[in-house]
């Protein structure tokens, strides 16, 4: 997957120079299809099945907070192919200095935290707010790393900050098997793969005092409860 990012990134450069030449939403527009055709192309060459479930719970239009559990690097792989709209997501800082994954994480709106610095950390969570209050989409991973096994880890109550503070809709998404993709055998392997878009939370109806620790619970809640249902099913 890396050498076919590094063999578009030509592509990424003629991006690049469209954005700086002020045609953002033509080139953000531009650059998701093109990364959504990579992805859904790459998905049958090494093997995958995918599954796809609830794509009518995704809004068209306003701003949305995809969150997300988090079991391996194949996540990014499933939205950008089944999400349907553009979308960036919450990095660590550490991946700006990965030649080439940088480049391609800038283009499509991701945007790199400094988790060891308040202040950074803030102001990146208000681009992040501006973008959803225009009208963008953002993808968060609350667990702050991969699980690498399907199980789900315990949420960082902050990570929602861009959700509670730009009043976001939230669309809860389950991503079951990706961990089989690479992180189990530590190589690529085909696998199946199940995405599924549960409905949409709305954050500005929750009292403003229960939006931290309430939203965050309710959204662990559902999201476990759906790998407990692909685990367990009738």
């Amino acid at each position: 997957m890396i050498f076919s990012m590094i063999l578009l990134l030509p592509f990424a450069f003629i991006a690049l120079i469209f954005y700086m030449l002020g045609l953002r939403k033509l080139t953000i527009m531009l650059i998701y299809r093109f990364a959504q055709g990579w992805a859904l192309s790459i998905i049958p060459i090494i093997g995958c099945k995918a599954a796809v479930k609830g794509k009518e719970n995704i809004p068209r239009k306003e701003g949305v907070c995809f969150v997300s559990n988090h079991t391996g690097y194949f996540d990014v792989a499933m939205m950008l192919a089944y999400c349907g709209r553009p979308f960036g997501f919450i990095a660590k800082k550490e991946f700006s200095y990965v030649p080439f994954l940088n480049i391609w994480i800038y283009l499509l709106g991701g945007l790199f935290i400094d988790r060891k610095n308040v202040r950074k950390a803030v102001r990146t969570i208000e681009k992040g707010v501006k973008r959803i209050k225009s009208g963008g989409g953002i993808v968060i991973f609350p667990e702050g790393t991969r699980s690498q096994n399907g199980e789900l880890l315990p949420f960082h109550v902050g990570s929602l900050k861009l959700a509670t503070k730009s009043e976001a809709i939230i669309v809860p998404v389950v991503i079951d098997g990706s961990y089989k993709v690479y992180e189990e055998h530590k190589r690529v392997v085909g696998s199946e793969v199940k995405i599924t878009f549960l409905a949409p939370i709305e954050t500005a109806s929750i009292p403003l005092e229960d939006r931290k620790q309430v939203l965050c619970d309710k959204i662990y809640s559902v999201i476990k409860e759906e790998i407990t249902k692909n685990k367990n099913p009738l």
